[in-house]
């Protein structure tokens, strides 16, 4: 089975740790990967179970400097355990590469990511996610 490592791309950064990523999109992935790579134990690798355990939103603030300004559940089914797991991967991964200039506004940039939790308590981000099972 190939680990989270083998699966997941490398975040591009310039020189002063700005992303790469011309697009919101494009940065959100570049999260997405980083927030897998450095939570690896607990990142399911292969496609999602077709009932998962817990869906958990979380939308955040990022400045120009990468640094994680705050962060919110915004939906869950009230699971609290993977609710925690969510928000301490999100913080375990910051700071993050710096968003492009062009991506802020005021400087800052909002995200929202999605934790696809299988039974195990183990996760995916959507944004980067295989698609889920049907059965």
């Amino acid at each position: 089975m190939p680990s989270v490592a083998d699966r997941v791309e490398r975040v591009e950064t310039l020189p002063d740790a700005t992303s790469t990523a011309p697009t919101v999109d494009g940065y959100k992935r570049d999260l997405a990967q980083r927030i897998s790579q450095v939570n690896s134990t607990r990142v399911y690798v292969g496609r999602p179970q077709a009932l998962l355990r817990s869906v958990v939103v979380v939308r955040y603030v990022v400045d120009a400097q990468g640094a994680l300004v705050r962060s919110e559940i915004m939906r869950s089914n009230r699971d609290r355990e993977t609710e925690a797991t969510a928000l301490a991967s999100l913080r375990g991964a910051a700071p993050f590469p710096k968003p492009a200039s062009h991506l802020l506004r005021n400087g800052r940039l909002d995200l929202a990511e999605t934790w696809l939790f299988n039974n195990d308590g183990r996760f995916q981000l959507r944004t980067i996610a295989e698609p889920q099972m049907d059965r």
